[in-house]
């Protein structure tokens, strides 16, 4: 049965239920109840144009049941509760822990600090070279195991994989333009424009700064 028969029929508790013993004393009129989409039914009286069942009856073609509690009726219905529970108690979502983010932070800014050195020197027309590429590339390298150690949770472990994959690009693009720089001597100042792995680094640094600002992971098509 679907949420809005069982709300309707929750709603049927109000307007339908009266005592069998004030009807039998009134005027009534015989017809039945069917809820969409069950076969069975239940006896309805009809009483000054308003329409009664009784609740065992509701609760018998609703596939509900009913206990007495006190003074109290009380109607199950199926699906009914469980619905309003989840309703009621919101999902949190898990976070990034402090000591990640503090991490990935630190990391992400030394990447940050490799792209701009190697792209000034290329832009400039600066000799790409292993000596101080390499250089770079360790420090940011340290950083990302002091990232990767701090990834203490299972959304701290999902977002260090993204941090990996920026790595890694930032490494592809620093091998790119030294070959360059080995084959020819001289590196085109605007090689860094339209660059598909430069693009890529800072699309993902992007989404993980935006992460970081909101403590929580979402999974980023461009860090892949």
């Amino acid at each position: 049965m679907n949420q809005a028969s069982l709300r309707s029929s929750a709603k049927l508790i109000i307007l339908l239920a009266l005592p069998m013993a004030a009807i039998a004393q009134t005027p009534q009129q015989a017809g039945t109840l069917t809820i969409a989409g069950q076969p069975d039914q239940a006896t309805v009286v009809r009483i000054n144009g308003r329409s009664y069942v009784e609740v065992e009856s509701l609760a018998r073609i609703a596939h509900g049941s009913v206990r007495v509690q006190g003074n109290q009726t009380i109607l199950t219905l199926p699906g009914l509760t469980s619905a309003t529970a989840s309703s009621a108690t919101p999902v949190k979502t898990p976070q990034l822990s402090s000591g990640y983010l503090s991490a990935e932070i630190e990391a992400l800014s030394q990447i940050r600090e490799w792209r701009a050195a190697l792209a000034g020197a290329v832009q400039n027309n600066y000799p790409v070279t292993e000596g101080w590429v390499g250089g770079l590339r360790r420090t940011a390298e340290a950083k990302l195991q002091l990232a990767t150690a701090a990834a203490t949770t299972e959304p701290d472990q999902r977002a260090v994989e993204l941090l990996r994959n920026i790595f890694s690009a930032m490494q592809q693009i620093s091998e790119q333009f030294l070959l360059m720089h080995t084959k020819a001597n001289y590196t085109p100042p605007d090689s860094f424009d339209n660059n598909a792995l430069d693009q890529k680094v800072l699309s993902c640094q992007a989404a993980l700064v935006s992460m970081a600002a909101t403590k929580q992971f979402q999974d980023e098509p461009s860090c892949h």
